[in-house]
């Protein structure tokens, strides 16, 4: 069970985005780790977020469940800025959200919640991002998703397959995967687990 006071701790995707930028202007990012290379990666982040936010589309069936939701809904996302998956995938589930005033987004800081974030580890690790969902009523988990969609899973364990181990090639190479998939085998994901739900009145 997922207290109150975790969830009472949680920001807003604006509020993420704004401290976000705030510690770009200081050199920094999230978490213990301040390495050049982590700060390089929030900053393309950043500017990602803000695109894909602007630009995606919701599929048509996506937006008709999603509007269907007639219980109210938290959504936890465990993020840290500098994390790829979660600057490609955060938008969506933030767009998708929008749709119906009664899902209310939060998001935790990874690194600073591990108690929480250990609860949710994906194959031993604490990937991200990880979305749980909640009924906001009792905080019983209702789904989670994360840290990326089948496809892009599918092509992350080709590349380790094939021996790569040059973390910059590995992102360049995901980074492709991203742009070809469009964002639509996360928004397939959240359908399906949306349908799943009581909490969507499908008609």
């Amino acid at each position: 069970m997922i207290t109150p006071e975790t969830i009472a701790k949680g920001i807003s995707y604006q509020t993420y985005l704004a401290l976000t930028e705030q510690l770009l202007t200081e050199g920094k990012t999230t978490g213990p780790n301040q390495s050049k290379e982590y700060v390089h990666y929030t900053e393309l982040n950043f500017h990602r977020m803000k695109r894909i936010f602007k630009t995606i589309h919701i599929l048509p069936d996506l937006e008709q469940v999603t509007k269907s939701i007639s219980n109210k809904m938290t959504w936890i996302i465990l993020t840290e800025a500098w994390c790829g998956d979660a600057a490609q995938n955060i938008p969506v589930i933030e767009k998708i959200a929008a749709l119906n005033h009664k899902i209310e987004v939060i998001y935790l800081l990874r690194d600073e919640n591990l108690e929480l974030m250990d609860q949710y580890l994906t194959n031993g690790g604490r990937s991200i991002p990880k979305l749980i969902a909640l009924d906001a009523e009792t905080n019983e988990e209702v789904f989670t998703w994360g840290p990326r969609p089948a496809a892009i899973q599918k092509v992350m364990d080709q590349l380790k397959a094939d021996g790569f181990a040059e973390i910059s090639k590995i992102v360049e190479e995901i980074q492709k995967a991203y742009n070809e998939d469009k964002t639509v085998s996360v928004q397939k994901e959240m359908l399906h687990l949306l349908k799943n739900t009581t909490h969507a009145k499908l008609h």
